[in-house]
C-alpha cells in the first residue's frame, strides 16, 4: 500500500506546485499577474516534478504520471495490478492537489470573472484547437519526456538517485519551454484529468470536456512509443 500512497502523494506535490504557479499567474489581484508568464509556468513546472519524485521515490519509483506507468508496463518494468493502482493514486493526487489550489485562491477565484482563466489554472487548453495536431503535439512531448526518463534512469547513464528529481524537473521545465506552447505540455494524464474533475465537481464554468481526451490519449501514446524506442536504444526491452 504505501508505493500506491507515495504516487498519490507525489502526483499531490505535482499539481498543487504546478497549477498553484498557473493560478497566481492568471488569477486577477495575485502577485503573479504581470509580465514572464510563460518562464514563471514552466520553471515551476519543472521544480514541481522534483519535489514530487522526490516525495515518492523511494517507495514507488515516483512515476507520479500515468502515461509513464503504461510505457513502464509495455517495457516490462511493472506488472498489471501496480499499474492499475498506481494510475488511480495518481488520479486521486492529481484531484487532490487541485482541491488545494482552489482553497488557497479561493477569493482570488471568486474575483475572476474569465472561467477561461479559471480553467486554466486547473488543466491545459490548446492555444490553436485542431485536436488532429494538438494530439500529435502532446505525443511528440511526451515521447521526449519518457524517453529520457528512460535514459536518465538507465544503468547506462548511472546517475545518482538523488540527481534523478532534479535532472528530470530540468527536463520538464525544458520540454515546457520548448513544445508546451501549442498545448499546454500536459505531458500527463493525472495532471490534467484529475484537475479537470476537480474543476467540474467546483462548478466553476465549462470544464471543456470536448478537449480532455487529448491529453489523455496523447501522452499515453508518446509514453509508450518513447520508452520503447528509447529501451530498444539502450540495449533492448
Amino acid at each position: 500500500m504505501d508505493k500506491y500512497i507515495a504516487e498519490m502523494l507525489g502526483t499531490f506535490v505535482l499539481v498543487f506546485i504546478n497549477n498553484g504557479v498557473v493560478a497566481n499567474v492568471l488569477l486577477k489581484k495575485t502577485k503573479g499577474n504581470a509580465q514572464q508568464q510563460w518562464m514563471l509556468i514552466t520553471l515551476a513546472a519543472g521544480l514541481a516534478v522534483t519535489f514530487g519524485i522526490f516525495v515518492a521515490m523511494f517507495k514507488s519509483g515516483a512515476h507520479i504520471n500515468p502515461a509513464v506507468s503504461i510505457a513502464m508496463l509495455v517495457i516490462g518494468k511493472i506488472n498489471m495490478i501496480d499499474t492499475i493502482f498506481y494510475i488511480i493514486f495518481q488520479m486521486i493526487g492529481g484531484i487532490i492537489g487541485a482541491l488545494m489550489v482552489y482553497l488557497a485562491y479561493k477569493k482570488h477565484y471568486d474575483a475572476t470573472t474569465d472561467e477561461s482563466l479559471k480553467l486554466a489554472t486547473f488543466s491545459t487548453g490548446p492555444a490553436i484547437r485542431n485536436k488532429k495536431w494538438n494530439i500529435i503535439t502532446e505525443i511528440l512531448a511526451t515521447f521526449m519526456l519518457v524517453g529520457l526518463v528512460v535514459t536518465v534512469t538507465s544503468p547506462q547513464v548511472n546517475l545518482d538517485d538523488s540527481l534523478i528529481p532534479i535532472v528530470i524537473g530540468l527536463l520538464v521545465m525544458v520540454l515546457g519551454i520548448s513544445l508546451g506552447g501549442s498545448t499546454g505540455f500536459a505531458m500527463n494524464p493525472a495532471r490534467d484529468l484529475g484537475p479537470r474533475i476537480t474543476h467540474s465537481l467546483l462548478k466553476l464554468g465549462n470544464s471543456d470536456w470536448t478537449y480532455a481526451i487529448i491529453p489523455v490519449i496523447g501522452p499515453v501514446i508518446g509514453g509508450i512509443l518513447g520508452a520503447v524506442v528509447f529501451s530498444l536504444y539502450l540495449g533492448g526491452l
